[in-house]
């Protein structure tokens, strides 16, 4: 990316300081060169795109306060996000402190090792001045423990060097905020795909961590998806791509943006040198290139191919759509596609991954009784904001979306003798709404357009699969749909093993009930989510999982127990009849000397 050039100040200036890293502070300036006339108003984001809950990041600042020639100016607060400064002649400045204590991808962190942030936590809104060039200036902190650090974004350099402290620039608020800064002393890797530079950056201690095989692997799926969209120009959509990745002791997240991703990962999920080479990476690095493949097909699919809602975001409240499965659930199906397509795992892995999908959705009762439409709106006040109750009351528009998409897909190919597919949709949606977006053709799609676009592209009547497993709450028949692909799915559940059929988690006085299943025998005895269970017929449960499966086991399914549990402080006692395990056992796989799945496990020719 050139080095951007800026011959006139921006309309507004920020200055950014870890100043704190022991009190997790940054300290944060923003300057308006003209401010409105009335008294500037500022606000900060409510919520963050891509993490569909109302986060309140303005609770985060501590102090706040204006002023404009050296003189203070008065600051009132609106409401809970939002400030307006008394009106002025000059330049106005904010002066304020963020607390940085959440160590996700959707806020702002800063400690001794490492500094990261979203423009949503830390850059106020300057009211009516959005669409103004945005400036920021990145300052090394002054404490001896960040000699060493550098710094990683995909924003555009204006004075500062790439890795380096200094300016940057955004064309407006909206890029400013797609752009999160990782500050520290991080690994670093480097390739390009399809002729485009992709930084990997990794912070935290990642012992002989095998860059060499990641850059490698990435390299693989990165090409794979611009290739998908662009079969003919292979041309990307940005013109540098930055991985910014925490690895911590056990963490797993992602969060797209326009010309980056952020990641927490395990650090054990991450290949090392130490290990022995193998043609296909393990599960939990399979879980990782999962996780980047998934984040970086966002890259079209909801940064640039949007909901008509999101074009643009309101951040201040919530912005509703019932589409999310199909900017999250395709983009699920998709991203372990790719890594089949682009022959980092075998086709036997792919589905394997595929049928703990599938038994993922068979779980929870939920799924008939919310259908992925609903679980999209929904997603403000219920799928980020799960409780103990969620399996028996929602469904994953991630999961049960990528089963839409498969079933799309697979229907596509059938009618059309495999002269369609799912990915002519895509690309279709990519060419007339997404690949123009950010230079004067932002519009998003329709719900309407949406439908009337994939029976145009496909050829094919598909409002069944809109009104029975969108619309409605029906479970996708893959058995059925893939059987003209030579593949069978069969569920090989054991009913055998005697179960609660409920969560257990630890707990320092026994079992903790974290979920209970509707209709399992936990349920029908009348055990509640957070119930500790401390004893099965008399004898003691400690707080390892493992030793309630070992006292179960020593039963038959139908058997009844006593189960003695803590409800609060209340010792209470219950007769369990145990019942099988009731978690699927989907198993899919090519029947003996078909070739067919081919077909979908490679792209369409475009």
């Amino acid at each position: 990316m050139k080095k951007a050039k800026q011959k006139n100040p921006p309309a507004v200036q920020y200055t950014i300081v870890p100043k704190d890293l022991a009190g997790h502070l940054f300290n944060v300036t923003v300057t308006v060169a003209a401010p409105a006339s009335e008294g500037q108003v500022f606000a900060l984001p409510a919520w963050i795109p891509g993490s569909y809950m109302i986060r309140e990041f303005a609770r985060n600042i501590v102090r706040i306060r204006a002023e404009s020639g050296g003189q203070a100016v008065a600051l009132t607060k609106l409401d809970k996000h939002a400030w307006q400064a008394a009106p002025v002649d000059g330049p106005l400045s904010l002066h304020y402190e963020v607390y940085a204590w959440d160590l996700s991808v959707r806020a702002a962190h800063l400690d001794q090792t490492h500094g990261f942030f979203n423009g949503t936590s830390v850059f106020l809104r300057v009211l009516g001045q959005e669409n103004t060039p945005h400036q920021v200036d990145i300052q090394r902190p002054g404490d001896p423990a960040a000699s060493d650090w550098r710094v990683a974004t995909s924003l555009p350099e204006l004075g500062a060097k790439r890795y380096g402290f200094g300016t940057y620039i955004a064309a407006d608020y909206d890029e400013l905020i797609d752009h999160p800064v990782e500050m520290a002393d991080f690994a670093l890797g480097t390739f390009k795909a399809h002729g485009i530079q992709h930084d990997i950056v990794i912070t935290g201690r990642v012992p002989n961590l095998d860059m060499a095989r990641l850059q490698q692997d990435l390299k693989a799926i990165c090409e794979a998806q611009i290739a998908f969209f662009e079969p003919k120009t292979k041309k990307a959509p940005m013109d540098r791509y930055v991985f910014l990745t925490m690895a911590v002791g056990d963490g797993y997240g992602g969060l797209e943006h326009r010309a980056s991703t952020a990641l927490i990962c395990a650090r054990a999920d991450l290949p090392t040198t130490a290990a022995p080479k193998t043609a296909e990476p393990n599960e939990g690095y399979t879980k990782f290139l999962g996780l980047c493949s998934h984040e970086y097909f966002h890259t079209w699919n909801v940064k640039r191919i949007k909901p008509a809602v999101f074009a643009p975001y309101d951040l201040q409240v919530e912005n509703y759509t019932p589409l999310l499965w199909l900017f999250e659930g395709f983009t699920s199906y998709y991203d372990d596609l790719m890594l089949v397509r682009s022959g980092i795992i075998s086709e036997a892995t792919y589905f394997k991954l595929l049928g703990k999908t599938v038994g993922s959705v068979l779980r929870g009762s939920g799924r008939t009784k919310q259908s992925v439409a609903e679980s999209s709106f929904d997603a403000w006040s219920k799928y980020y904001r799960q409780d103990e109750n969620a399996p028996n009351a929602i469904i994953s528009y991630y999961t049960k979306g990528s089963l839409i998409g498969l079933a799309f897909d697979l229907t596509i190919r059938a009618k059309t003798g495999g002269a369609r597919s799912l990915d002519d949709v895509m690309r279709a949606l990519w060419e007339r709404y997404g690949r123009d977006f950010y230079d004067g053709g932002a519009r998003g799609v329709t719900e309407k357009e949406v439908e009337a676009l994939f029976d145009e592209v496909s050829g094919v009547r598909l409002k069944s699969i809109f009104e029975r497993y969108i619309r409605g709450t029906e479970d996708v028949p893959l058995a059925k749909l893939y059987a003209p692909f030579g593949v069978k799915v069969s569920d090989e559940r054991k009913n055998s093993k005697p179960s609660l059929d409920a969560g257990i988690g630890r707990d320092a006085g026994g079992a903790k009930l974290t979920q209970v299943h509707e209709g399992g025998a936990a349920h029908q005895a009348g055990l509640s989510a957070g119930d500790i269970v401390i004893a099965v017929d008399g004898l003691r449960v400690n707080g390892n999982p493992s030793n309630l499966d070992g006292l179960f086991a020593r039963y038959r399914v139908g058997d009844t127990v006593t189960v003695h549990a803590f409800r609060r402080d209340e010792l209470m006692t219950f007769e369990v009849t145990l019942q099988g395990d009731r978690v699927p056992g989907i198993t899919i796989a090519p029947l003996p000397g078909t070739r067919k799945t081919q077909g979908f496990v490679r792209p369409s020719a475009g």
